[in-house]
């Protein structure tokens, strides 16, 4: 049974939403699917009409509503065993969190997607819809090699559904490879990869079947060919409505993508046509997501305007500037991948630690540490040995800003990236645990309050140091550390855990994120 097999409330409802989207007309479809979520009883239609949705607010840049749009289809798809949504799904949270700026998450999406549709058993039309979004993922995040083979399973899937050929030229996946190279200074790169997607249309254009392409692919063509244009290639084509850039153009639906390359496009054809000037007063007033093309191609096609008005030092400015954003979004993604492995080295670390602890459930799910059970404990044994430590306690400043603003699951990666931070800084012997919330409780053991004020001050230094941007976009996260001594000899281990934190708490709150100690 296929995944539509399920969905049964208001089916047709769904369905004509559906093929509203596949036409471009993203702002009607919306509008169904929101009537169906607040309308139906039935889980899965509920799902569908949620996945779709988030498609549709995607389509149309309603950016503020990304984080909201994906929370609400995960949670009503959690129980819902079907690959399919799951995989589909994480295709479009990985775009939501890429046009973010939270390139960590939109990584850790793409793979999960990659792994949830691979294991549909009967893949079909919908499975293939969800292949072509995780292409598009892919490809604005520069994943040049997976876009093209995740579009390539989209396709095969598709014809064997009797989806037509046009529907899953994804032209615009071919399109950003091709501005990526000439972006990194392989012009002629960029133009044979122009010139095949450019042949496409033609093909289709020579079948009598480009009626059927997509309003966003009909877009995408006419972007490349003034693109084409631009670089002085232009070839002679029949002066018909299906060779027109500036046609395709203003032919390619509501989306927010084509309103940029619909803005950009005209700057193309005004360089193509000798009319230099009007580029450069067109690409001074024009506002496109950087994510559309690549943050560097409103700076390259800058220079070539620069270029045809003959004010070349302008131009070579321009370009080194475009090579420089260019070269940014690797230097994120490298970074993105060397804290997923430091991530995970940390994770391992602390499973390893938490695993000599057997018998009853001592460690926090969510981070990996020991939990308030575990610290009770250790604390007791402490206790009866007479040993003197000190203890502290960690809040998260602004913890609360992020859970509202970012939601949930971005709140349990700060969460896990700041239990990490800690248990990296402490001295060997040290104990650390999550108390609750967002609050996680160090212990010193044979500490003073002079060795406690260098920890605190490096947990502060460290999370300071952290690069929040790229996953909390837009929020700061810092920690404020306050340090007592425990007190008491042989009486119950909860009273003397709790008066200590109570009077570590104090601290804290007193000094802010200063951090103190309290004797």
């Amino acid at each position: 049974m296929s995944w539509l097999d399920r969905v049964r409330d208001q089916a047709e409802e769904l369905r004509h939403a559906r093929d509203l989207m596949e036409s471009s007309r993203s702002a009607e479809a919306c509008l169904i699917f929101e009537r169906v979520v607040n309308t139906t009883d039935d889980p899965y239609s509920r799902a569908e009409a949620l996945l779709q949705r988030l498609s549709a607010i995607l389509n149309l840049g309603r950016t503020a509503e990304y984080t909201r749009a994906v929370e609400r289809a995960f949670d009503a798809a959690r129980d819902l065993p079907e690959p399919y949504l799951h995989g589909h799904l994480h295709a479009l949270a990985a775009l939501a969190a890429h046009n973010q700026g939270a390139l960590d998450r939109c990584v850790t999406h793409l793979v999960r997607g990659a792994r949830a549709l691979g294991s549909v058993d009967d893949p079909d039309r919908q499975t293939a819809w969800g292949w072509h979004d995780l292409a598009m993922a892919y490809s604005y995040l520069s994943f040049h090699g997976y876009a093209l083979g995740a579009i390539e399973r989209a396709r095969r899937l598709g014809v064997g559904a009797g989806i037509p050929e046009e529907t899953f030229a994804a032209p615009g996946i071919r399109l950003r490879n091709a501005v990526a190279l000439d972006h990194h200074g392989d012009s002629d790169g960029c133009l044979r990869v122009l010139r095949d997607v450019g042949g496409d249309l033609e093909r289709f254009v020579t079948a009598g079947t480009a009626s059927r392409l997509r309003p966003s692919s009909r877009a995408a063509y006419g972007y490349a060919l003034a693109r084409q244009a631009a670089l002085g290639a232009a070839p002679d084509r029949p002066a018909v409505p299906e060779f027109d850039p500036g046609w395709l153009l203003g032919n390619g639906g509501d989306s927010a993508r084509t309103r940029d390359m619909r803005q950009l496009g005209g700057a193309c054809l005004a360089i193509a046509g000798g009319r230099s000037a009007e580029a450069l007063a067109r690409l001074e007033t024009v506002h496109v997501s950087a994510e559309t093309l690549g943050a560097a191609e409103h700076a390259r096609l800058s220079s070539l305007a620069y270029a045809g008005v003959g004010d070349h030092a302008a131009a070579h400015r321009a370009d080194r500037y475009a090579f420089r954003l260019a070269t940014q979004r690797n230097d994120r993604l490298r970074d993105v991948y060397v804290d997923g492995i430091a991530a995970r080295i940390e994770h391992e670390e602390m499973r390893r630690e938490a695993a000599r602890y057997e018998g009853e459930a001592l460690t926090d799910p969510l981070t990996g540490l020991p939990n308030r059970r575990r610290l009770e404990r250790y604390v007791a044994a402490m206790v009866s040995r007479g040993e003197r430590a000190v203890l502290g306690v960690c809040d998260i400043d602004g913890f609360r800003a992020v859970n509202d603003r970012h939601g949930h699951r971005c709140g349990d990666l700060v969460l896990q990236r700041i239990a990490g931070v800690v248990n990296r800084v402490m001295r060997r012997g040290d104990f650390v645990a999550r108390y609750g919330g967002d609050e996680f409780v160090v212990v010193l053991p044979g500490a003073g309050m002079i060795e406690a004020t260098e920890v605190g001050r490096r947990i502060r230094a460290a999370v300071a140091a952290e690069e929040w941007e790229t996953l909390i976009p837009g929020s700061s996260v810092g920690v404020s550390v306050g340090f007592a001594e425990m007190q008491g000899s042989g009486v119950g281990r909860q009273d003397v855990l709790g008066a200590a934190v109570a009077r570590a708490d104090r601290a804290r709150t007193r000094a802010g994120t200063e951090g103190t100690a309290e004797r």
